[in-house]
């Protein structure tokens, strides 16, 4: 299949119906859900901004502000929680999209996951 990814997901309302599935789970899940809890007090707003950065991502309206690596470098992210993530996403991606989409968002999200794991060992480092 060819053309924009963001516009075979479904757009804005697509992206934030697989996000709504994916975050269910992820404050379901007994690795990851404890630190999204204690620091996401507005679902609704956080599920817009995620839906942000992941429409920049691909190829829809590039909303996101910016700054998601350094949020996430407080949170002791340790591996397990990273394969927590990919592993919850990869599920819900192959569950809401059709297959070829499936994968293109796993393998963003995986590239994602390679980049923030590397900032997150740099700053250990740097502590």
């Amino acid at each position: 299949m060819s053309g924009v990814l963001f516009e075979r997901v479904g757009g804005r309302k697509g992206l934030l119906r697989l996000l709504r599935h994916f975050y269910a789970d992820v404050r379901q899940h007994a690795v990851i859900g404890p630190i999204f809890l204690a620091k996401i007090h507005d679902w609704p707003a956080h599920l817009e901004k995620i839906a942000d950065f992941w429409s920049g991502l691909t190829g829809g309206p590039a909303e996101y502000g910016g700054g998601m690596a350094a949020r996430h470098v407080p949170l002791g992210l340790e591996e397990q929680h990273f394969q927590a993530w990919l592993t919850l996403w990869q599920h819900n991606c192959r569950a809401q999209l059709g297959a070829e989409e499936a994968e293109e968002m796993i393998a963003l999200a995986n590239n994602i996951g390679d980049r923030l794991r590397g900032i997150v060992a740099r700053a250990r480092l740097l502590q």
